[in-house]
């Protein structure tokens, strides 16, 4: 024996054991005499092939069981009343965001919307019209002296007030009569009298004005009120996903917050498994996931743990953790029964053998050591594959 075979050698399914009692049990079935049978068969040389067991560093995995979670899902409803006009997806359908799922008869709304819009259109004309009463125009700040009333009347007092004092001047002098002096007075009165009628009419004229900007602003106010009414006739999607439920139909009548679709989001999917107590300090947010399925048994999916609970469950001391699975083209569906490994930051040394060197018997796995040129059967565990 070489020096190479004087290692521990993996037996590639080759016993030479089974074969020999298989001959055995063969003669004896054919009706050899009692002293043949007696007679110690010569053990059958079996020739088999060896491979050389390997040492490597190998990744550490903590794998458990859980469930697949649409990363989002949103139940859609409309936000006014009505009659189901228009249903643009079905279950199972890939809607876009702002893409419309239900659309609601909208005959009256857009007839509200036409009667506000004249009812705005008509108090603005009136805003207008009381705005030239006063010479005011749009953004210019009210002073009744603007008005040009008021200044006509504010000149005819500044006019008569200086004619009473010259007239004071010359009744002094005597070169008028007092009588003509009281005519003065009593005309710088009335000037006095209709200047100040004139701003408090202005006043009130502004006043009118701040009214109809009022209406201006409420009809405004109930037209945008109209036009969003409008827009709520329409459902839209309000993310991208895939529609898991929808149940209006067309002719059938709905109540605002009443749902019409279920949308869900697919991609990533949420992975959500329970750590066990004495393994929390391995699990970090960011390591890697590998995620594998039952409908899917020879791919793996790649993810990365994306939350870590901040607290233990207290009655089954375990620790939540979701990872986010990549999923682009949605092979993966929320609800699917997943293995979960997580990826360790750590390595341990492990023995590899060829796939071939493994026997299975009643549920234990051994392999066959090359032993002082004999086969000896171990025991062992198996890893991953």
């Amino acid at each position: 024996m070489t020096r190479s075979q004087s290692r521990k050698l993996i037996l590639v399914l080759s016993l030479a054991a089974v074969a020999a009692g298989a001959l055995s049990a063969c003669k004896r079935s054919n009706g050899q005499t009692n002293a043949s049978a007696s007679a110690s068969p010569t053990p059958a040389v079996v020739e088999v092939s060896t491979t050389a067991a390997v040492m490597r560093q190998l990744p550490q995995y903590f794998e458990a069981t859980g469930s697949l979670a649409a990363n989002q899902q949103t139940d859609v409803a409309a936000e006014t009343s009505g009659k189901v006009a228009t249903v643009g997806v079905d279950i199972g359908s890939s809607v876009r965001r702002g893409q419309m799922l239900v659309r609601l008869e909208d005959a009256d709304f857009k007839d509200r919307v036409q009667q506000t819009q004249a009812q705005l259109d008509m108090a603005k004309a009136t805003l207008d019209q009381n705005r030239a009463k006063i010479g005011l125009r749009p953004g210019q700040k009210f002073s009744p002296e603007n008005v040009s009333e008021v200044r006509a009347a504010r000149a005819a007092l500044e006019l008569a007030d200086k004619n009473l004092r010259r007239y004071a001047k010359l009744v002094e002098s005597g070169d008028v009569s007092r009588a003509t002096d009281d005519q003065q007075l009593s005309q710088r009165d009335q000037a006095t009298e209709q200047y100040q009628a004139l701003i408090h009419q202005a006043q009130q004229n502004y006043a009118t004005v701040a009214n109809s900007q009022a209406a201006v602003d409420a009809a405004q106010t109930n037209l945008s009120l109209a036009k969003r009414s409008l827009t709520y006739t329409t459902v839209s999607a309000p993310m991208a996903g895939y529609v898991s439920d929808r149940p209006a139909d067309i002719g059938e009548y709905i109540s605002p917050q009443q749902k019409v679709a279920t949308i869900v989001s697919l991609n990533p999917l949420r992975a959500r498994i329970d750590v066990p107590e004495q393994a929390i300090p391995q699990i970090r947010v960011g390591e890697s996931v590998s995620v594998s399925v039952a409908a899917y048994p020879d791919r793996n999916f790649s993810g990365h743990v994306a939350r870590v609970s901040p607290s233990v469950t207290a009655t089954s001391r375990t620790l939540t953790v979701e990872a986010d699975v990549d999923n682009p083209n949605a092979e993966l569906k929320p609800g699917q029964f997943a293995t979960i490994r997580i990826l360790l930051p750590h390595s341990a040394p492990a023995v590899l053998v060829t796939q071939r060197a493994l026997r299975t018997i009643s549920g234990a796995t051994y392999v066959f050591v090359l032993k002082n040129g004999f086969a000896q059967q171990r025991l062992v565990l198996a890893g991953p594959s």
